[in-house]
């Protein structure tokens, strides 16, 4: 089937006699436009379903409104209240927003990068995949003088603007708190080193053990994806050690809770014979059993945050102003898993 031809002012003009600068100008309600040749124009375009080209416009006023966002996924609680609260404030300002998923893809956030700037987008807020070591297609961003704020991911990374919590201390909070419980041989499901909030919680979480006097076993600490089943994975490998942990700290509520059902199915009590802790405060940790402490990653204050300091750049139209690092304090949300 042939494509639709898209309707053109043009199109308005020839059925309405008129030439496409006057329809041009009784789209933009020109005070030398009438109010019959505006209401016309209006109710022919509504007729033959015009839609305006956004980006041509965008490239005439040199602003489109429009702010791309890249998220690694959108399937997690905590991006997707980044995302509303992000989305809230830059709507209220005029401003509408295009969400992009990595999907934890270097290659795929490349290409949402390529076609955001092709797009013409006033500003990116983005947090970074797992895979992404080279950052030249973020320093192609800045390079096209767009403001760029980064959140979650990315931190010192690209000398911008950045949103998070503070992960290391976030890893003292929960080490302390399972310290305090009797543990004396914590294990961490961590992310990939490369990924610097993952590295932090990984530093954290090891001079913690150092502070509590607690030896440290290379054996007790993994990498992953953090992934449901590297949780469950991770786990299985965690049980098969000679001297099993009696904890588990998981870099993400996804891993722990395929920790936690590795656990319940090998008929191991949480918390009495192994406590476990997890991250990101997703909705469903409050409803497995045991319920599952966590930290809370302030997703709403990140999403709010981020989004005015974009406004910031937007109102003062410098990219080239002082730049904001703006952590944030987790907080432990303790449940049944470690009580």
């Amino acid at each position: 089937m042939a494509n639709k031809k898209r309707t053109t002012l043009k199109d308005i003009a020839v059925k309405l006699n008129i030439s496409p600068a006057a329809v041009s100008k009784a789209m933009h309600d020109d005070s030398r436009i009438s109010d019959r040749t505006k209401e016309a124009v209006k109710r022919v375009a509504k007729e033959l379903n015009y839609q305006p080209n956004h980006l041509a416009s965008a490239l005439r006023k040199g602003k489109s409104n429009l702010v791309g966002v890249i998220v690694p996924r959108t399937n997690s609680n905590f991006f997707s209240s980044v995302l509303e609260n992000m989305e809230a404030v830059l709507n209220k300002a005029g401003y509408n927003i295009i969400i992009t998923q990595s999907n934890e893809s270097f290659e795929k956030e490349c290409k949402n990068i390529d076609t955001l700037l092709y797009t013409q987008v006033d500003g990116i807020i983005a947090s970074m995949a797992n895979e992404t070591v080279d950052l030249s297609h973020y320093e192609k961003i800045k390079s096209n003088g767009i403001p760029l704020i980064l959140f979650d991911r990315g931190e010192n990374d690209l000398n911008v603007d950045y949103v998070g919590i503070n992960d290391y201390d976030s890893s003292h909070v929960i080490v302390e708190h399972l310290v305090e419980k009797g543990c004396k041989r914590i294990a961490h499901i961590g992310g990939y080193r490369r990924t610097r909030i993952f590295n932090n919680r990984i530093r954290g979480y090891v001079d913690a053990l150092k502070k509590n006097k607690l030896p440290i076993d290379d054996s007790l600490i993994v990498e992953s994806a953090l992934t449901l089943e590297d949780g469950r994975l991770k786990m299985e490998k965690l049980l098969k050690l000679k001297d099993r942990p009696d904890a588990i700290y998981a870099a993400s509520d996804y891993a722990a809770l395929g920790a936690l059902q590795v656990l319940n199915e090998n008929r191991i009590n949480v918390p009495n014979d192994i406590r476990l802790v997890g991250f990101g405060n997703e909705p469903f940790t409050s409803l497995v059993s045991p319920s599952m402490t966590s930290i809370d990653q302030h997703s709403k204050d990140i999403g709010r945050i981020a989004a005015n300091t974009f406004l910031d750049y937007a109102a003062k139209d410098d990219v080239k102003q002082s730049l904001n690092k703006i952590i944030l304090d987790a907080e432990l949300i303790v449940r049944d898993s470690s009580k």
